[in-house]
């Protein structure tokens, strides 16, 4: 079959002096956000080609066709797919959701405390159904406090713009009008008369708060706050004693609150502390104090607090500590319980706020685990808490742990219908030096049958940006590989908060390339431990860890065997140079604005995968994509292939798939989420000669 070809149309870009030929720029369609919405104003050219590449991607792909079955299976296989979550006891019912069979999408359900019968109040899959849609995103499903209505948002399209929907539960009726082209959030009001949403400005980002009064007409909706500034995005919430909504305001790197009483008839918000470049804060308030998770002055956080916002007099309460990230509280009429992480490890921390005594929650004697708490019920009175973990071999726990006697009752374990025996796998969390000699922390998964000495595959994963950590939790998906020896290794490379804010700092702006060399870095590690060996790693990364994936690869091409490229932000140049797309602007504090600063500008040029392509041999490489992302937009993954595809001097695999009904987040529902991880899995396996 011909390998296809985007057209030509060289266009001379420059700024800052520099200038750079673009042959595919074109593609980039100025009402590219309408094209989002409707797909049927994609240029026919653009969408021919992409149509051309899918059928190419499934020629070179059809052998794996069998596999890709047999994952899916296994993977399906491993999943309890009729499941239930523990239920949560509010006031009058206790709510908690289930999975079917033959389901795709959750339902929600609900009992009244003390009463047998069940009642099913949303059932994702009918009503998907009833509205006849390919793609069914939802983004919040939300009970009145009164447990009268209820709210949620869709977005049927995968671009993200949710529309919010409220019903009455008892007669499933619409009681007002829907609201268009919102970020999806829905709070209702503690009276049950309004909601408050943010609406979505023409650049798709939330800088806008309304208040909706039910049965009314949304011309009439209240603007209770407005963001001025581009870069920042806003948020509403409530605070843990319910007396405040808070409303955020924030980029990436610096954020802004305000607050208002629940009981304000025309709310107005009041600034909580000006915003300050580079400090990021929130406020909670409970038991009459209101705590600042903050990292001024603390730059891996610390806790203060203070009884009045209007003549705020701050006192430390949980203490900054150096390389640790300090978390936000989670609150009981007894307890306080709080997080830490260090070391790309995380801990539970109980504290008692008669005493101040706080000591750590021990989950397992495994070193590699992911602890995490939620709350039993609606009453803070209570002493009792869900505790759950996972690690990379153990599948996930959840206890009844009662705080006061240290009692632990098992009440959920992740069920793997096909079986697993933890004890077949091996976790290990190692170190390497960096090219600067910081140690980037590394998890290890691997069965125990696979053999250490330099002939087996290794799958490495990353990402490194936003100070997003990635988490070493259990992942049944992934013994597809693991389980025909193929080694997982995940790399914490800074750009996350894996070792704290610094850990984040280093790996942003003009520190940018530290990502790069920390994951390069571990790869060469490996390779020296016998783990694996040259051209036997299998890249992978997704969105900004396709971003890595891009770079690494123009780096050191000869590290890969191949590399898995999921919505890959690999033409970042000129998304930072384009301060009308929805995430540019915003994103100033984590990458750069090249627009107007040549230093930012001459280091992103210097990195950016698109811009930096070389004439030689590059390994195989899967590049997967969304028409309707409206954060990674297609056209980026689309040029980058169209561009390789001319300079690479090899014959490997280059093959884009691109969904054209889906997101960021790729397809929607069960078998669509587990379908893409078969195909990413299945040419993992191709490469590597093992099907």
């Amino acid at each position: 079959m011909k390998i296809p070809q985007l057209e030509k149309k060289p266009e001379i870009k420059s700024c800052h002096n520099t200038t750079w030929e673009d042959n595919y720029g074109w593609i980039h369609q100025q009402n590219i956000l309408d094209v989002l919405k409707d797909n049927s104003k994609l240029l026919p050219e653009v969408k021919e080609y992409l149509e051309k590449e899918n059928e190419y991607f499934e020629y070179k792909m059809k052998d794996t066709r069998q596999i890709r079955k047999k994952i899916f299976d296994e993977i399906k296989g491993r999943i309890k797919l009729d499941d239930e979550s523990l239920p949560y006891k509010d006031k009058n019912y206790e709510y908690w959701t289930k999975t079917t069979k033959e389901g795709n999408y959750s339902i929600k359900l609900r009992r009244k405390i003390g009463e047998k019968k069940i009642e099913e109040i949303w059932n994702g899959d009918l009503e998907k159904k009833k509205l006849n849609t390919e793609y069914f995103g939802l983004g919040d499903l939300e009970v009145s406090f009164n447990d009268k209505y209820l709210g949620y948002s869709l977005d049927l399209k995968g671009s993200e713009y949710y529309t919010i929907y409220i019903r009455d539960i008892k007669s499933g009726n619409l009681v007002t009008e829907v609201i268009k082209e919102t970020s999806g959030i829905i709070e209702f009001s503690l009276d049950d008369k309004f909601i408050f949403y943010s609406k979505l400005d023409k650049h798709h980002r939330p800088r806008t708060i309304y208040r909706h009064e039910i049965g009314e007409p949304v011309e009439n909706d209240l603007l209770i706050f407005e963001e001025k500034s581009e870069a920042f995005t806003v948020s509403i919430g409530l605070t843990s004693d319910e007396k405040y909504f808070i409303i955020s305001s924030s980029d990436h790197n610096t954020s802004e609150q305000y607050f208002f009483k629940v009981d304000e008839i025309i709310p107005k918000p009041k600034l909580i502390q000006q915003r300050q470049r580079g400090i990021i804060y929130s406020v909670n308030s409970w038991d009459n104090f209101f705590y600042k998770h903050t990292n001024e002055n603390a730059e891996d956080f610390k806790i203060d607090r203070c009884d009045n916002l209007i003549k705020q007099k701050w006192e430390p309460f949980i203490q900054a500590k150096e390389e640790v990230l300090i978390g936000g509280l989670v609150f009981l009429n007894n307890w306080i319980i709080r997080s830490e992480t260090s070391n790309a490890l995380g801990k539970i921390i109980l504290r008692d706020p008669k005493t101040s005594k706080e000591e750590e929650i021990t989950f397992s004697d495994e070193e590699v685990i992911v602890p995490s708490i939620s709350l039993t019920q609606k009453d803070k009175n209570t002493d009792e808490v869900y505790l759950s973990y996972s690690s990379p071999k153990t599948p996930g726990r959840t206890f009844l742990y009662n705080l006061k006697s240290k009692d632990k009752t098992l009440v959920k374990e992740q069920e793997i219908p096909s079986g697993h025996n933890p004890d077949n796998y091996i976790v290990e969390r190692i170190e390497c030096p960096s090219h600067d000699g910081r140690m980037v922390p590394i998890t290890i998964t691997r069965h125990k049958d696979t053999v250490l000495d330099g002939s087996s595959n290794l799958l490495l994963y990353g990402y490194g940006s936003y100070g997003n950590s990635m988490s070493p939790g259990f992942s049944s998906t992934r013994l597809s590989l693991i389980n025909r020896n193929i080694i997982w290794v995940t790399a914490h490379i800074r750009g996350g908060m894996e070792r704290g804010m610094k850990w984040w700092k280093e790996g942003k702006l003009l520190n940018k390339k530290n990502t790069f060399e920390d994951y390069i870095a571990v790869g060469k590690y490996l390779i020296e431990k016998k783990y694996t060996s040259q051209g036997k790693i299998i890249g992978m990364g997704g969105s900004a860890g396709g971003l890595l994936m891009g770079a690494v690869v123009n780096q050191m091409p000869e590290l890969f065997l191949g590399v898995i490229m999921a919505v890959p932000f690999v033409d970042s140049l000129t998304t930072n140079l384009d301060h009308s797309l929805p995430l540019t602007v915003g994103e100033f504090d984590e990458f750069g604005n090249a627009k107007d600063n040549k230093d930012h500008f001459d280091y992103i040029y210097s990195y950016a995968p698109y811009n930096n392509i070389k004439k030689m041999d590059y390994p195989h490489i899967l590049i997967t994509t969304s028409l309707s992302d409206n954060r990674v937009l297609f056209d980026e993954p689309a040029k980058f292939t169209a561009k390789l595809r001319d300079y690479k001097t090899d014959n490997n695999l280059l093959l884009l798939k691109t969904e054209m009904n889906a997101g960021h987040g790729g397809k929607s529902g069960r078998d669509g989420a587990i379908e893409e991880i078969a195909l990413d899995y299945a040419f993992a396996l191709k490469i590597a000669k093992k099907i």
